[in-house]
């Protein structure tokens, strides 16, 4: 079978674009650092958006809007780093999750598993983690993920149900405003209709 130039061409164009892109999927290739990426993903992203800083053993989801990455990085440390960068953010803040189950792992099944949680809960402040069932969550993340984005960071811990979800929310707003306005927009719509 003999190919022109143009059609060899485009096919190689193809299968080297088709390879880049699994990498990137992956998390196997990037040109940028792990931590550029993941500002220039707070300075995209918005409410109902999420940022997951995993564990090793989760799993890349097939979901087009769903990116993950994989840093050779302990938990604590790209988890201070994602809290920072959304700190210093004006438009986003996080609503955090962790699994539930966590609070029952112990350093006689998995040594360092109280230090890694206690790392974790004093990151946030009191009152800014809820602590959910794990199947919960990832029914919550399964929902988000088929209209909006999330990333996903794949460290290299190795304790069960350490990883921490932080589903982005509006961050020059309160909830409690948000109450409000609501309120207001519902009381307004019983108004018209008397």
């Amino acid at each position: 079978m003999k190919m022109t130039n143009s059609v060899l061409t485009a096919l190689c164009t193809v299968i080297v674009l088709g390879c880049s892109a699994f990498a990137q999927d992956t998390g196997h290739s990037s040109s940028i650092g792990w931590q550029q990426l993941v500002q220039s993903r707070i300075r995209l992203y918005g409410h109902r958006n999420w940022i997951i800083v995993a564990d090793a053993a989760f799993p890349v989801y097939a979901a087009s809007g769903v990116e993950t990455i994989l840093v050779n990085d302990d938990l604590p440390t790209v988890l201070h780093y994602v809290t920072r960068a959304i700190s210093s953010s004006h438009h986003v803040r996080a609503t955090v999750f962790l699994d539930q189950e966590l609070q029952f792992v112990t350093d006689r099944d998995y040594p360092g598993a109280a230090e890694l949680r206690r790392q974790i809960n004093s990151t946030f402040t009191e009152g800014q983690v809820s602590s959910i069932p794990h199947a919960e969550v990832l029914s919550r993340i399964d929902e988000a993920g088929k209209t909006f984005r999330i990333l996903f960071i794949k460290t290299t811990a190795t304790i069960p149900y350490t990883s921490v979800y932080m589903r982005l929310d509006c961050g020059y707003m309160s909830d409690e405003v948000d109450r409000k306005i609501k309120a207001a927009v519902s009381t307004a719509g019983r108004e018209q209709l008397k």
